[in-house]
């Protein structure tokens, strides 16, 4: 199971980036995409839209189902993937490269509530 030891996770499989800026990135886990199998549309959500911590704000469809997007913390969506949006394969070609959105934390310290790799590998097994 490839989880890059860099990254914050979420018990609902999103990985979460702290970017220099002080913005994250946000995309769904390599577990979670071996699990959905082949991604064939992804609808992510706008920028500028406020989003709090667990609210659904992103839908990744695979031939087997739809499955939410949650926001890891609360914020402001300041961008989304156009690139994977218009090649939803990407995200089982590499889940850690093909991001989804981009948001502008409201407090950059909920980030310390996230998971460590070693807690979501713990989380991944179940």
């Amino acid at each position: 199971m490839n989880i890059p030891t860099s990254l914050k996770y979420t018990q609902s499989h999103e990985w979460v980036k702290q970017e220099a800026d002080g913005s994250v990135t946000i995309g769904i886990t390599d577990h979670a995409q071996e699990a959905l199998g082949d991604i064939v549309f992804l609808d992510l959500p706008e920028p500028g839209r406020q989003v709090k911590a667990g609210e659904e704000c992103a839908v990744v469809e695979s031939v087997k189902s739809a499955s939410d997007v949650y926001a890891p913390i609360n914020g402001e969506i300041v961008a989304r993937n156009e690139d994977a949006s218009g090649a939803p394969e990407s995200v089982n070609q590499d889940a850690y490269a093909a991001w989804l959105f981009r948001l502008k934390p409201d407090n950059l310290a909920d980030l310390a509530g996230l998971l460590d790799a070693a807690a979501y590998e713990k989380v991944a097994a179940e």
